[in-house]
């Protein structure tokens, strides 16, 4: 009961909550969000959302790299915080100009990635990476 009131934690219970929430986020986003957009590529091409005007086919690629590449370099650790910085973006531009003026509950997935990805963001992969194997 002491431990659950204490507001301490080990450096391994801090790599292993980090390394949880790196594998979660960047699976399910890229199971539940990236590959239905690849899957559907051909047609979707032509009428996904186009919030920076570069054609609804180029914003869609860039929404499956960050949504498939970007999230799975995020699973393994590798390249972290540059795969973390893109779905940053990608879930901001979701939260904020594609769901602008839309209910809650219709953006609350985007807000909630988009928070946790500027968490492993700041805080970067932990000990349990790709990255800190190769010293980065």
């Amino acid at each position: 009961m002491k431990k659950l009131l204490s507001t301490n934690y080990s450096d391994t219970a801090f790599n292993i909550a980090i390394f949880l929430m790196r594998a979660t986020m960047g699976f399910f986003l890229c199971i539940n969000h990236g590959i239905p957009k690849l899957a559907n590529f051909a047609s979707w091409q032509h009428t996904f959302y186009d919030p920076i005007h570069i054609g609804s086919r180029w914003s869609l690629v860039l929404s499956i790299f960050a949504e498939v590449f970007a999230s799975m370099f995020l699973v393994l650790g590798l390249f972290s915080r540059l795969a973390a910085f893109v779905l940053v973006i990608n879930m901001f531009v979701a939260s904020f100009i594609y769901h602008q003026g839309h209910p809650l509950i219709e953006y609350e997935d985007a807000s909630l990635f988009l928070v946790g990805f500027f968490v492993l963001l700041l805080v970067g992969p932990g000990r349990l990476s790709v990255d800190a194997m190769t010293g980065k």
